[in-house]
């Protein structure tokens, strides 16, 4: 917690600037987008050979592409035959095909029993119907993330598998299972659970969530995730054949993945894991992104560790947001840009104001995680309402110096989704905010 997909689109650009000189650019909703909270939970991927062709989705069933990078937009409705459900994952891979990872509420099957993946090679033309790992009975799968092996361009895919969501009983767990796919999302690997020790169903911190692969330089396979154990790590040398027989525990997750934040409906800081596979001084480095409340519940942050060593050893925690403010940063996500192995962060951030006034942010790392710019994104504030579902999560894609943050915004009461138009180039020139 889709062969043919659309009914109706519009396209639509609608631009302002920001008191940081970024263009923001506002995403049009279907005309037919009827899901009370689309425009949450975002997700957002550059092309790897032409940044001008971005693609994003929004839950539950809402698709975007750009073919300007960034500057206009055409909004459609993703349809399926296995439903789309939401938790939106979108990724191009090494030829540039378009993934489109979602939850799935199939006529013929149970709800969310399976996890869907649908392609197409050109993000203006029709998906396929979509293919997934196999069910496991009326298990519910949920909260998936997806990373490409660069070199072979295969498929890895880890989420939660839910004995029976939402239950009390403490004979229900939840764990962490992998499949991948050898030929761009034809086909799925049987899945397999790579967590031995177990979590509950309440979809809550006793729960194993967040499970973010990433690949090295060789081939390794990488898995982060939350839960009972606090932040924990796995690892395949093997094409994911075989892992470690127990995940290893990196350190506690103060205060748990789910997160306190005033006027946000529900807030996780689950992990995000990447690898830098630049041909810079980081190359094989592992970054660890999450937010958790070490510096009080009224003080939340964003943090990150770095491993040289595969994950045996990390640093210890760095602060990302560089501000003095101890007030809430929270929601974050990571990317790095592979061209230059730089670390770019987006979050919510209220260090500008009392209350529940909300920024977005984005920090930069140019170094290696040693020394961060922040980068104030919105042009105003927004203030959200804790009444109102404002999703798990926001996103960030960048590819060869083009950054692409996107981000939902709550104004009266009202959700929009939004795209910066950042540039490396302009990053530089520029000091920080």
């Amino acid at each position: 917690m889709k062969n043919l997909i659309v009914f109706v689109f519009i396209s639509c650009s609608i631009s302002v600037f920001s008191q940081t000189d970024f263009e923001l650019v506002q995403l049009p909703l279907p005309n037919n987008a009827s899901y009370s909270y689309s425009q949450c939970e975002p997700s957002i991927a550059i092309h790897p050979t032409d940044q001008n062709i971005i693609a994003a989705g929004s839950i539950l069933s809402d698709y975007y592409y750009s073919l300007d990078g960034g500057k206009s937009w055409t909004a459609k409705t993703l349809k399926s035959t296995f439903g789309v459900y939401g938790d939106p994952v979108l990724m191009f891979d090494t030829t540039g095909t378009l993934h489109y990872f979602h939850l799935s509420n199939y006529k013929h099957g149970t709800w969310l029993d399976r996890i869907v993946c649908q392609s197409t090679k050109n993000v203006d033309e029709d998906f396929n119907q979509g293919t997934h790992p196999q069910p496991n009975g009326k298990k519910v799968q949920d909260k998936h993330w997806t990373c490409i092996n660069p070199k072979s361009n295969e498929i890895y895919m880890t989420w939660t598998e839910f004995d029976k969501y939402d239950s009390k009983n403490k004979e229900d767990s939840s764990r962490i299972v992998f499949s991948k796919s050898m030929d761009q999302g034809a086909t799925w690997s049987v899945p397999v659970t790579i967590s031995s020790f177990l979590g509950d169903c309440v979809d809550g911190d006793e729960t194993v969530e967040g499970a973010t692969p990433a690949v090295g330089p060789n081939g390794e396979i990488y898995v982060t995730w939350s839960g009972p154990k606090g932040l924990v790590f796995q690892k395949s040398l093997d094409n994911g054949k075989t892992w470690l027989k127990d995940e290893k525990m990196i350190m506690d997750h103060v205060g748990g993945w789910d997160i306190d934040i005033p006027g946000i409906n529900r807030s996780n800081g689950m992990p995000i894991l990447a690898c830098d596979l630049s041909e810079g001084e980081n190359n094989g480095a592992l970054y660890l992104n999450w937010v958790d409340t070490k510096n009080g519940n009224d003080n939340t942050d964003i943090w990150l560790m770095k491993s040289n060593d595969g994950g045996e050893t990390w640093t210890d925690r760095i602060r990302v947001n560089q501000d003095s403010s101890k007030r809430h940063q929270f929601l974050t996500w990571m990317s790095i840009d592979q061209s230059s192995g730089y670390l770019y962060f987006v979050y919510y951030d209220r260090r500008n104001y009392k209350g529940k006034a909300t920024d977005v942010y984005m920090s930069v790392s140019r170094d290696g995680g040693k020394t961060f710019t922040d980068y104030r994104i919105s042009d105003a504030p927004f203030f959200p309402t804790k009444k109102i579902f404002f999703g798990d999560y926001l996103n960030i894609a960048s590819v060869n110096g083009v950054i692409r943050p996107i981000y939902p915004r709550m104004d009266n009461q009202k959700i929009t989704l939004w795209v910066a138009l950042i540039n490396e180039k302009y990053l530089e020139s520029n000091g920080e905010d």
